[in-house]
């Protein structure tokens, strides 16, 4: 149960370190509000992240079959709905959108925003179950009760610490912290990110390609 506590830690922490609009949305109420209000939206995005690890290790089973029956579809779709967020990321500047939005609403608004944020974001499920494979985290519906419970609070574990070290961070650098540091921080991230939709998409063109000559 440890070492299913363990990677459960790795793949929270691994699906909230990216830059993408919760952090932005983090980075806003902390600097505008204070930590407690960057903490309340990080705990809405570490529950809605655990329900959809949740939902990925009791269909496990389906997703892969699916997955694999429709390899090709998967990388073309998938590598171009990628290729489209790693765009967006690159074009959106988060240091305008943190400026428009400041705003007074209270905690639980701030929770229930980032909830609603990352309920409306469901492709973080495939990111949550490329993070299981590459932690190696084996755990599905027909594990045991102590060790999905174990995967699932290291997942939330490791998502909440994310948003706690960083919303600590920028409470402690308030008045020196440079927004227009995000703008560059996000179209790194939107290049990486684009190119990693580009890899999959070609490797799904190859497949097609082979097909033909199979």
């Amino acid at each position: 149960m440890v070492e299913s506590f363990i990677k459960g830690f790795i793949v929270g922490m691994g699906a909230s370190i990216p830059l993408g609009p919760l952090g932005v949305m983090c980075v806003q109420k902390t600097l505008s509000k204070g930590r407690l209000s960057g903490l309340a939206t990080g705990l809405g995005a570490s529950l809605t992240d655990t329900f959809f690890a949740a939902f990925a290790i009791l269909s496990l089973a389906l997703i892969q079959e699916f997955v694999k029956s429709n390899e090709t579809a998967v990388l073309l779709g998938g590598g171009l709905v990628v290729i489209a967020i790693g765009l967006k990321i690159f074009l959106t500047n988060p240091v305008k959108q943190i400026r428009q939005n400041k705003g007074g609403k209270r905690l639980l608004e701030d929770f229930a925003s980032a909830v609603v944020m990352t309920v409306t974001n469901p492709g973080a499920i495939f990111l949550i179950l490329g993070l299981f494979a590459f932690t190696g985290l084996e755990v599905d519906g027909t594990s045991s009760g102590p060790v999905i419970t174990s995967a699932l609070a290291g997942v939330f574990a490791g998502a909440f610490a994310w948003w706690l070290i960083l919303s600590t961070t920028i409470n402690l650098f308030r008045n020196k912290f440079r927004l227009r540091q995000l703008l560059l921080i996000n179209r790194v991230a939107g290049v990486v990110i684009m190119f990693l939709g580009l890899l999959s998409f070609l490797e799904s063109i190859w497949n097609i390609i082979s097909s033909y000559f199979d």
